[in-house]
């Protein structure tokens, strides 16, 4: 994967996650932080996995690999201009654990149907190696669009308005963008070639768009978006937005052991209406008979040192561990925060203590994610 293009701006500092280089920030991550509250900002995605994929049933095979409900073709709204939504998975293990989450949309054109997924490039190598094992390729191949397509992310409360003026060219409106639910989307399909995507990121907790094309056409949407007032941000205040709005990322809450009712993504992720899937089972279990041992909170911790660590683990009243962190942000808005798995007999309102009985006290809340 080639290095992303912000690469050629100076003031941009790099870190490696999963073995890819990923923006961490743009000099000033508190500023970057204030703009996207405040303001509008983009950041490039360009690490994560885009894929196609396409021949004779790539939907029935799918179908029988991931949990969410299979998405619908794309509808032409107005010309040039299609209408559709991503919808939301995982894949997992015949366990129930997690190996995977992804969005995934189609595109119909002439006879062919195309899906196409967005994940994470941490997920990509043991989704790759499970989907050789179980996709028939006489029925189904899988593409990797490697360095040819990225994406951005557009985020802040004037972020429709910008995108509608910029890079959109005003063909979808400001107020149809602020309209969209999450994984709803807008598409740009000329006849000259070249595809734009928006699609309603629900990750944050300020509004967002995420934006999906050819390399070429994003680095011009990039200096279109920076000259009309988007700063530019990286990872670091893009995970403080995350965890005040208590979403679960794949390298960090989901990928270790994890059944995604244990991580409250369930109602998005699973149709319990479809047909056989693997780890179905599991899945259907827990929500008829059973239930899980721990599950996803926030917590608001009681702390004036320095973040705690993820991995810290959490006690209460007794030296067994309750739980432990997963990821930790100081939010400007709202304080130190962290997302953490605790045990089920930890309820929210309650009090536990970060690394040790003696430790600094946290409160848990619930999620909505």
């Amino acid at each position: 994967m080639s290095m992303p293009f912000p690469d050629e701006e100076s003031g941009v500092s790099f870190e490696k996650v999963a073995g890819v280089d990923v923006i961490r920030n743009f000099g000033s991550p508190r500023d970057e932080y204030e703009a996207a509250v405040n303001r509008v900002a983009v950041r490039f995605r360009g690490h994560r996995a885009q894929w196609r994929f396409e021949g004779r049933q790539p939907v029935e095979m799918l179908s029988g690999v991931v949990t969410g409900v299979m998405p619908e073709p794309l509808q032409e709204v107005e010309p040039g201009v299609l209408a559709g939504k991503a919808t939301y998975h995982t894949v997992l293990t015949p366990k129930g654990k997690i190996v995977a989450d992804l969005r995934l949309w189609r595109r119909d054109e002439g006879d062919g149907v195309h899906l196409r997924a967005d994940l994470s490039h941490g997920a990509a190598p043991a989704l790759a190696e499970l989907l050789s094992r179980t996709l028939p390729p006489r029925l189904v191949k899988r593409v990797d669009l490697g360095d040819a397509t990225g994406m951005l992310t557009v985020l802040g409360p004037e972020a429709s308005r910008l995108l509608s003026a910029t890079v959109l060219g005003l063909r979808v409106d400001r107020s149809d963008l602020d309209e969209l639910e999450e994984g709803e989307l807008r598409m740009l399909a000329d006849s000259g070639g070249d595809q734009l995507l928006v699609i309603r990121n629900g990750d944050l907790s300020v509004p967002a768009f995420d934006v999906v094309g050819h390399r070429d056409v994003l680095r011009s949407a990039w200096r279109h978006l920076t000259q009309g007032g988007a700063a530019r941000v990286g990872r670091d205040s893009w995970d403080v937005l995350r965890v005040e709005a208590g979403r679960p990322d794949y390298l960090t809450e989901l990928a270790d052991e994890i059944i995604p009712v244990e991580a409250g993504i369930h109602d998005r992720a699973i149709d319990y209406d479809k047909g056989c899937y693997t780890g179905q089972e599991v899945i259907v279990r827990i929500r008829d008979r059973g239930r899980v041992n721990r599950s996803l909170r926030r917590l608001r911790l009681d702390i004036d040192a320095p973040l705690p660590e993820a991995g810290t683990e959490l006690f209460r009243e007794r030296d067994r561990p309750v739980g432990h962190l997963t990821s930790v942000a100081d939010s400007p808005r709202e304080g130190k925060l962290a997302l953490a798995y605790v045990r089920r007999e930890v309820e929210a309102g309650q009090t536990v203590h970060v690394g040790g009985l003696d430790g600094p006290r946290a409160r848990v809340e619930e999620l909505e994610v």
